[in-house]
């Protein structure tokens, strides 16, 4: 059964250390409630406990403020905690070549915590794809 809340994500990592395939799994659980905004809010509100490994727990972070953020969902107050947030900065990819790319389109919630990432960084197969995701321009500068 997959991790139901971000708290069950890190619950799970603490016995098997693979917070990414338990991340995936819940992102994966969370668009199959799309249109159940209390369910969602529920899966996000519980304060999971930090891992003690700064990217992790600041990657959780960025999980639960973007998924309140495009969602419209209340942003949890957990959050915040100084804990969540990184002290250098980490690109993902780490691809020098890509970094003013990712600098701009990272979303809000992974750039402050100094995480630069592609403009949609929870896409799954199962992301709900009526509501519209972030591409690149067809042509650049656009056509006017």
């Amino acid at each position: 059964m997959r991790p139901q809340t971000l708290s069950e994500v890190v619950a799970r990592t603490r016995l098997d250390g693979d917070w990414d395939h338990h991340t995936r799994e819940f992102l994966d659980t969370f668009y199959a409630a799309d249109g159940e905004t209390g369910r969602q809010a529920e899966m996000i509100r519980a304060e999971p406990d930090l891992l003690g490994r700064e990217p992790v727990d600041a990657y959780i972070g960025g999980v639960g403020e973007h998924l309140a953020r495009r969602w419209g969902l209340p942003i949890p107050a957990w959050v915040r905690h100084e804990g969540r947030y990184l002290t250098k900065a980490l690109f993902i990819p780490n691809e020098r070549n890509l970094r003013g790319y990712l600098i701009c389109v990272s979303p809000v919630a992974f750039r402050t915590r100094l995480i630069f990432t592609g403009p949609d960084p929870l896409q799954r197969a199962r992301f709900p794809y009526h509501r519209g995701v972030v591409t690149w321009p067809m042509e650049y500068p656009p056509r006017r």
